[in-house]
């Protein structure tokens, strides 16, 4: 493919093994993706907001001012319309994300989706806008999600083999 011709995204998340994760998945799932990475919406550029036709943004985790940082994607959002805006949040925020981040040119995925989950979505582009994950309706009702969610969190040493396997070590 000549450069220039593929797509372009932008993938947003202040952890760097995410950022790695995220790329192999695009490298392997969705080649046309040209990608830039962010650590947060603070970094992104006019010209990356421009070019781009879809943003991944990570909003899970620890937030220290989290309604700002959703006005902040959301002021973004109506400024930049024909971007597709996938979130991935966690359930402390969904009530927030909910409230300030639907809209007809985004959709919410749990941050404990499945990477499959994650492909549809971004290849279902605008069809899949004002999506919000099953997983995160569940999250309400199902005492099950919750036991899940804590017991899918990696520790230190998870990381740290997750960081070397994305560098190429083997």
């Amino acid at each position: 493919m000549l450069p220039g011709q593929g797509k372009f995204g932008v993938v947003i998340s202040k952890i760097p093994v995410m950022q790695s994760g995220l790329k192999v998945i695009f490298n392997e799932n969705l080649p046309d993706y040209e990608l830039s990475f962010c650590r947060s919406h603070d970094e992104l550029t006019l010209l990356q907001l421009r070019r781009a036709v879809l943003v991944v943004a990570d909003i899970s985790g620890e937030i220290a001012h989290p309604r700002a940082v959703c006005e902040r994607y959301y002021s973004l959002m109506t400024q930049y319309r024909d971007i597709h805006w996938v979130f991935m949040v966690s359930d402390s925020l969904y009530p927030l994300a909910v409230e300030l981040l639907i809209r007809p040119e985004s959709s919410l995925i749990s941050e404990s989706e499945p990477v499959n989950r994650l492909i549809e979505v971004i290849c279902a582009g605008s069809r899949a806008a004002e999506q919000i994950s099953r997983t995160l309706f569940a999250g309400d009702e199902d005492s099950d999600f919750a036991s899940y969610h804590s017991a899918a969190m990696l520790t230190l040493s998870e990381r740290k083999v997750l960081r070397l396997l994305a560098k190429g070590w083997e």
